[in-house]
């Protein structure tokens, strides 16, 4: 029986975050983004919020997890359910909620070893 808890260095882990960025292990992001425990993907749903199409969440089914946390900015917003059909198809948990909140959430699932994609969605600036 383990008594002590394993490094989580090599997993991807969110440090810090604000309106239009997050931190990842210490290096800033911006712009919308799939973060699983092992990848970092960068440009996911170019058209923001009102952007969003399946194919978007095509993209997060392609990637295996097991539980979804859709961050949808500042504030939590739900996508057209059309859109998450790929999810729904594939069996695939999702919530959707604020952007700190998926934050929180992702790090707890990703520290547990869980298979989680957070997609990430920051408000359009202006």
């Amino acid at each position: 029986m383990k008594l002590h808890t394993e490094s989580l260095a090599h997993v991807n882990i969110f440090t810090g975050y604000g309106t239009d960025h997050v931190l990842i292990n210490k290096v800033r992001h911006d712009g919308n983004l799939l973060v699983t425990p092992e990848r970092i993907e960068p440009g996911w749903a170019r058209g923001g919020f009102a952007g969003l199409t399946a194919d978007d969440f095509v993209a997060v089914r392609e990637l295996g997890a097991q539980v979804v946390i859709i961050g949808t900015g500042a504030r939590q917003r739900f996508p057209a359910p059309a859109l998450l059909r790929p999810l729904i198809e594939a069996g695939m948990g999702f919530e959707v909620m604020d952007l700190a909140a998926a934050c929180r959430t992702y790090n707890i699932l990703a520290g547990e070893g869980r298979q989680v994609v957070a997609a990430l969605l920051f408000d359009a600036a202006g």
